[in-house]
């Protein structure tokens, strides 16, 4: 029988235009980011509605996690354990986060920040799956995280941007105030050749950056300061980030000097 708690959660959920109670959360993360969301969740629930186990949280644990007593294991009402090591085989595989989410039956999965929050896969995934993903869509993790369509969308909002390969290239809104990006469009940004980015980086100026919008860490981003390295800049952009679409922008030189006293 449910308590009168619970009849005011559900209510509330239906007053907000919730189509669905979530009952069973997964978090997938862990750490500081993990504990500060289910404290927050654990207050939201009591101070609202009297009872701060209205929804059943479940964390996922690697082994690292368990060895250091985390604090977000003794937070959850539950946790179950998944593979250690890199970020890649635990919070930031979709893989690992979705089937644990199926497996204990979870009405939603939180990602937390960094790992897999910005994968786009996971919402999707999430979504195909049944499972309601608190976050952005995957439409909206790609049109911020991609470095092309983001800067089509910075100077289509009026925010102002440096000069790059697409400069000039910008997209409409919505009727209801939405900006989205084609592959028309996010074409005409991209750069497919030595060639094509010899004559950006020329019209452009120098110094000029080349990047690989799936690029990070260090990987796919060059910097030319002349004609004469385009070529093999180009190339080795595309090596190391193979498949990726490549994209040049114009580098501000920004230098400080200190003021004499």
């Amino acid at each position: 029988m449910a308590s009168a708690a619970d009849a005011r959660y559900e209510a509330w959920v239906r007053q907000c235009g919730g189509t669905r109670v979530i009952r069973r959360l997964l978090v997938a993360n862990n750490g500081m980011a993990a504990a500060k969301f289910i404290m927050s969740v654990r207050s939201f629930l009591f101070q609202t509605f009297g009872d701060d186990q209205l929804i059943h949280i479940i964390a996922m644990a690697t082994p690292e996690d368990m060895k250091a007593s985390a604090k977000h294991l003794a937070l959850a009402n539950t946790y179950y354990e998944v593979p250690g090591g890199p970020n890649f085989n635990n919070y930031a595989n979709v893989s690992v986060i979705t089937t644990m989410a199926q497996l204990h039956s979870c009405d939603a999965v939180w990602p937390g920040w960094g790992h897999a929050s910005e994968n786009p896969a996971l919402p999707r995934t999430c979504e195909e799956m049944g499972i309601t993903f608190i976050g952005p869509t995957d439409r909206s993790m790609f049109l911020l995280g991609d470095k092309i369509a983001s800067t089509i969308i910075a100077p289509s909002a009026e925010v102002p941007c440096v000069s790059w390969s697409g400069s000039g290239v910008t997209v409409e809104k919505s009727s209801d105030g939405r900006i989205d990006v084609d592959d028309s469009t996010f074409a005409k940004c991209c750069v497919n050749s030595a060639e094509e980015a010899l004559a950006v980086a020329e019209r452009v100026g120098y110094p000029i950056m080349i990047k690989a919008s799936e690029g990070g860490g260090g990987k796919g981003v060059r910097k030319a300061t002349e004609k004469s390295q385009i070529p093999t800049m180009y190339q080795q952009v595309a090596d190391e980030v193979k498949g990726s679409p490549i994209f040049l922008m114009r580098l501000c030189d920004v230098r400080c000097h200190a003021t004499p006293t």
